[in-house]
Parts: structure tokens; sequence; C-alpha cells
């Protein structure tokens, strides 16, 4: 019996993704570095210590991660701020029946707490939460599961009683490895098969989702 819920944020909750990668390619090719959507793939479910590792690994010790990092950070408020954060097709509808069956809700992210804060309040879902983990409040980020772990333990419900959204490869690892059934929605992130083994359900989108735990919780 599925009682708690724990939904990543960035790509699986929100499209924002695609948007994040458009900063980045076009503030670090200002400065004169060729920034793909492989490398962008890498950082996925990354907090921001373990992305600024992986970039300098790439571009060298000198890369100004935290400066191009404010810098998009900037750019990403100034465009959600006219456009508005787009909403994942089935997002409120599955939050509503899970809150409708008494599943009790968590956001586990690597995302920082005030950008999640924001796009959670943007979006209007942040009263539906009754838990939300940071990329700060955990020592180890995913695929380390203890997000997961934190997550289940605010909501007062046991791993194994809880299913986790995910749509990155880190992410569904660090679920996997809490114990929780697994969620796979992809976004930039294709299902793969060395993945496979660490995903439940694997769905197109969260209303795929929804009638999969209509008969589950």
């Amino acid at each position: 019996m599925i009682q708690g819920a724990v939904f990543d944020m960035d790509g699986l909750m929100f499209d924002t993704e695609k948007l994040v990668f458009e900063n980045w390619k076009e503030i670090t090719a200002r400065l004169g570095y060729d920034f793909t959507l492989d490398i962008f793939k890498k950082t996925i479910g990354k907090r921001r210590i373990e992305t600024e590792k992986l970039l300098k690994g790439i571009y060298g010790e000198d890369f100004p991660y935290l400066d191009i990092a404010e810098m998009c950070h900037v750019l990403f408020v100034d465009k959600t701020d006219r456009n508005g954060i787009p909403v994942k097709k089935g997002l409120k509808s599955l939050l509503e029946h899970f809150k409708e069956t008494g599943v009790k809700l968590a956001v586990a992210t690597s995302t920082r707490r005030g950008s999640a804060t924001r796009a959670l309040e943007m979006t209007g879902v942040l009263p539906c939460f009754d838990a939300v983990v940071c990329g700060e409040d955990v020592k180890n980020g995913k695929p380390d599961p203890e997000v997961f772990l934190t997550a289940a333990g605010k909501l007062g419900v046991l791993p194994e009683y809880c299913v986790a959204f995910e749509d990155s490869y880190n992410g569904l690892i660090a679920a996997h490895r809490a114990g929780m059934t697994t969620v796979m929605v992809p976004d930039l992130l294709p299902p793969t098969k060395e993945i496979m083994p660490y995903v439940t359900h694997l769905c197109r989108d969260l209303d795929e989702a929804r009638s999969v735990f209509n008969s589950m919780v």
C-alpha cells in the first residue's frame, strides 16, 4: 500500500530542463565555451557542488562555474518572470489524486531551496506538499539515497511504502537504493537498458502515472 509519494522537480514536475540548457548554452558561448546537450545531460539530477566538479573536470579548473551558474540563474528568473514556469502534463491531477486518497507528498530535489520554493509557489503546487527536501538539506546528492530517505522521514512513512517519481538516472538510482517503488517519466534522458533495473514503472507522462497508481492507493 502506497502511503507516500516523493517527486523530483525540474524535468519531472516542471518542463524547465530545456530552458536551463538553453541558458547555459547561451552564457557559456559568450565566454567562449562549447556547452553541448550531451554535457548538460551529465549534470541532470546533480547538486551545484557536484556539477561544478564535473564541469571543471571537462573544461579545466579555471572554468568560472559559480559566475556562470549565477548568470544562468538570473536569466532563468527573468524568463520565467515573463513567461511563467511550464507545468508538466498531468501533474496537478496526479497530486490531487494522491491527496484525495490520503497519500502524503514530498519534493526531493537537487535544486537550492530558494529556487525550488519560487517554482513551487509560482505554479501553485506548494500547498500540496507535506515536505520539501532540497539540495542543501542533505550531505550527499543523488544517486546517494539520502534525499529520498530524508523525504520519507519527514513524511513519517517507511521508504518501502513510498513511490518516487523521477526523470533522471541519478534520481532513479537514488530512489531505488532508498527502497522505494520508482516511476520513470522521461524528459531529456531516455530509458536505457542500464537504467531499467532501477525502474519499477515506466510512464510516458504523469497522466499515465495516475492510471498506474489508481489501483495502488
